[in-house]
């Protein structure tokens, strides 16, 4: 049976207590921001359109920069260092500017994390588990999505402490990730030896391969088409869910999103990353289709709550094709251009989905959604098989590539 590297396990616990500080703050941000410092909702939305921006762009920067210096940790500590730093100073706020500030800097430190250490994840996994090995990933960084709200939630009932307080304890979990960032976290030296004086990734796009420009391309059509889970919310409200019940409808989503992950990661391993894909954007057309014509309270939210396995199938299934689907020295880069698509696309697929339910009704809008999700799966169905370094660019498969060439 597979075992995790330990440095998977390491970097699960890193994103578990990450995700257990940022959720402590940003369910709040907007209760925040309008009771204590008086903003509306004009400066939440350039506060968070700003701070994803920032992130998108940053993704591609650092993943390029990891291919051309072969180093992965520098990257993945200096992103949760910064962000670690500057989230828990929210508290100290006396303005919405100095909030915007603080997101922007921790975004920063998003972007320069992410592609370097999905790299790493690639890096120090074989071929063939690598599905598995995001799954686990992504189920820890879901865990903390779920027990940051509720440790919020805790201390503000059950204490005399206020907003600026617990955001000023998210500080705990984040220097608990520093630590295991500096004193468990390694890169594996066999790798950096294996692709020392390797060409820089400049000008290298076409070595990226078809097979991953088509996945990007089908990822692309489908983003377009994968607006804000905030308009499933509303449209629950819309048909009667309590704003209670809503907030616990979203922490049992992500328990689902956090299981699903793990088994569908185990399971891009062995029937394939393209079948798990397409099989979790049916799941999310499906889901749109129901959200277009169901009315009942009930029915919304036994589909939102199945909704939750779309993600389990496709997040850590996506990783896996690009990890396989490029060479080892550019899946940095891969990775920055992949996490690109994903956060360049939301902000239009918003604005087309909002445009749609003010012009034609939420009916319409969810509807485009669906059909943005089959065309998407339609490309992806047609694309070329993603494995085509899986196994002559990792450490551990290089005596069976040797051998393959012998035969």
């Amino acid at each position: 049976m597979f075992r995790l590297p330990k440095g998977i396990i390491v970097l699960g616990l890193v994103s578990f207590f990450t995700d257990l500080s940022s959720e402590m703050i940003y369910p709040l941000l907007p209760v925040f921001l309008s009771t204590t410092l008086g903003a509306g909702a004009l400066a939440l939305g350039v506060i968070e359109g700003v701070a994803e921006s920032t992130a998108s762009l940053f993704k591609v920067i650092s993943g390029i920069w990891t291919d051309r210096v072969n180093r992965r940790k520098p990257f993945i500590t200096a992103g949760y260092g910064l962000s670690g730093l500057v989230r828990p100073l929210i508290s100290v706020a006396a303005a919405w500017p100095f909030v915007l500030l603080m997101r922007f800097i921790d975004r920063i430190g998003k972007g320069l994390r992410t592609s370097p250490r999905d790299a790493l994840v690639a890096d120090i996994t074989e071929p063939g588990q690598r599905g598995t090995a995001f799954g686990f990933h992504r189920a820890m960084d879901h865990a903390g999505a779920v027990i940051g709200p509720l440790v919020a939630a805790a201390l503000l009932t059950f204490s005399s402490l206020g907003l600026r307080h617990v955001f000023l304890l998210s500080a705990i979990p984040a220097v608990i990730v520093m630590v295991l960032i500096l004193t468990r976290l390694e890169e594996p030296q066999q790798r950096i030896e294996l692709h020392s004086g390797t060409p820089m990734s400049r000008g290298r796009w076409k070595e990226l391969g078809r097979s991953y420009h088509c996945l990007l391309f089908a990822v692309l059509v489908f983003t377009l088409g994968n607006s804000t889970d905030a308009f499933l919310l509303l449209r629950m409200t819309d048909a009667g869910v309590s704003p209670s019940w809503v907030a616990v409808l979203w922490s049992i989503h992500h328990v689902v999103k956090m299981l699903s992950s793990y088994v569908g990661g185990r399971m891009s391993d062995g029937m394939g990353s393209r079948v798990l894909i397409i099989a979790g954007w049916i799941v999310y057309a499906l889901t749109y289709l129901a959200f277009a014509f169901l009315k009942t309270p009930a029915m919304l939210i036994l589909v939102f709550l199945v909704y939750g396995i779309y993600f389990g199938l496709t997040e850590p299934s996506e990783k896996a094709w690009v990890s396989d689907a490029v060479p080892s020295d550019l899946r940095g880069t891969a990775f920055g251009y992949y996490h690109s698509v994903l956060g360049l696309g939301a902000l239009p697929a918003s604005l087309l989905f909002g445009f749609l339910w003010h012009g034609f009704g939420a009916p319409t809008a969810f509807a485009t959604g669906s059909c943005l999700a089959i065309g998407a799966s339609i490309i992806l169905l047609l694309s070329p098989v993603a494995p085509r370094f899986a196994r002559q660019d990792h450490p551990a498969g290089q005596k069976v590539a040797a051998l393959d060439e012998v035969h």
